[in-house]
């Protein structure tokens, strides 16, 4: 019966990261694929939350897709999912888990959890361009929300990105750090191009307080739900 539950809650979020990759705009439609999910853990009760450093070029769903690779190459235990969406030439932080009810919090706009991305982009960033980006920018004729938006310098100890961006010898870049509390379709890389640097290279390094820490791409661990979960 568990396993049968398992491959229904797999089923139902590959629905949903094909909807929204797909900037599916029927919001009932989805919620209705939400809703047969969080069903199927209410009744199951499974409760593992891993955080995934998710490689470039790697998808956020189970299934291989347009010669991208995915999730199914990392050895998960059998029935947790993506919890959310990770575009597949960004990098960083991933949740997946067997909990319905947590997945359909993490999706819900109406709970605005803390995403914070580091953005390497072409040319040396103003810091006119980062109080713009941090008052919020018209993106496809949406006004951002404020965020908290600075400038920083190249990360240490960074790992190299395969494969890496490009360089031009003549133009220079420059790294800013963004914390969002909405997660519109590839924001972070229309909101740095509306105000003149566009996005080289985008990592997600935390989600609420749970930040990669030492884990390298392609690594993961199990979060610990009592101590790391609340915040989500």
């Amino acid at each position: 019966m568990i396993e049968c539950f398992r491959e229904q809650l797999h089923e139902a979020t590959e629905k949903v990261v094909v909807a929204i990759n797909k900037k599916c705009k029927k919001e009932p439609e989805v919620s209705k694929i939400l809703a047969t999910f969080a069903n199927h853990s209410h009744h199951s009760r499974l409760v593992m939350v891993i955080l995934f450093n998710k490689p470039y070029g790697v998808l956020s769903q189970f299934t291989p897709e347009a010669g991208h690779r995915a999730l199914n190459e990392f050895g998960f235990p059998p029935g947790v999912y993506a919890a959310g969406r990770l575009d597949h030439d960004s990098e960083g932080a991933l949740l997946l888990t067997d909990d319905g009810q947590l997945i359909k919090r993490l999706l819900s706009p109406k709970n605005a959890h803390p995403r914070t991305y580091l953005a390497q982009v072409d040319g040396e960033i103003t810091e006119e361009a980062v109080r713009k980006l941090a008052a919020g920018v018209v993106i496809k004729g949406y006004h951002t929300r404020p965020c908290k938006a600075e400038k920083v310098v190249a990360p240490e100890g960074l790992w190299e990105r395969v494969p890496p961006i490009r360089y031009r010898a003549a133009i220079p870049t420059s790294w800013v750090r963004l914390t969002l509390t909405e997660g519109k379709n590839r924001q972070v890389r229309h909101m740095t191009a509306a105000v003149g640097f566009p996005t080289l290279r985008l990592i997600r390094v935390q989600i609420g307080d749970l930040g990669l820490g030492e884990l390298q791409p392609g690594e993961w661990r199990v979060v610990d739900r009592n101590a790391e979960v609340k915040s989500l």
